[in-house]
């Protein structure tokens, strides 16, 4: 005896059967646009950590290959922006590309900031291709200690 595997009827109309379908298309969708994009240009985004302390913020971002001058730093309504350009290095015309996975192009990162900073005291520093902002806190923002009376 011969197993054949068994098919709902085709002739019924089956609204969940479209319904897995459009979650198919949406999944096909997600997994592709959310791969690693490595080799085209204008897909770099910098690495940030960013750390609050009790009197302060510090931000750090993995920028290797840049230098200061191809970035800037910018806060404004509680959001720090790091705005700059990683340039694709020139060509040899003699050479054969056999494998290429550095990212390339302008970027943008907008964060925004979970307190408000003082940005008369805003710091930047940039080192062996790593950005350190340090962005002190308002004294509103700042922890207060209360005490505690018993009665």
């Amino acid at each position: 005896m011969a197993l054949i595997r068994w098919s709902p009827r085709r002739d019924l109309w089956d609204p969940f059967t479209q319904l897995s379908e459009i979650q198919d298309e949406v999944n096909r969708l997600f997994d592709t646009s959310l791969q690693r994009r490595t080799g085209w240009e204008g897909f770099f985004t910098p690495a940030v950590d960013l750390v609050e302390e009790k009197d302060r913020l510090t931000l750090k971002a993995d920028l290797p290959g840049l230098t200061k001058d191809d970035v800037s730093v910018s806060v404004q309504d509680n959001y720090l922006t790091i705005k700059g350009e990683k340039k694709h290095e020139a060509e040899t015309k003699d050479a054969n590309r056999y494998l290429s996975e550095r990212v390339y192009g302008q970027f943008t990162r907008t964060i925004e900031l979970p307190t408000t900073v003082d940005a008369k005291k805003i710091e930047a520093r940039f080192k062996d291709g790593v950005l350190q902002v340090t962005l002190p806190k308002t004294e509103e923002a700042k922890p207060k200690q209360i005490e505690v009376k018993v009665n």
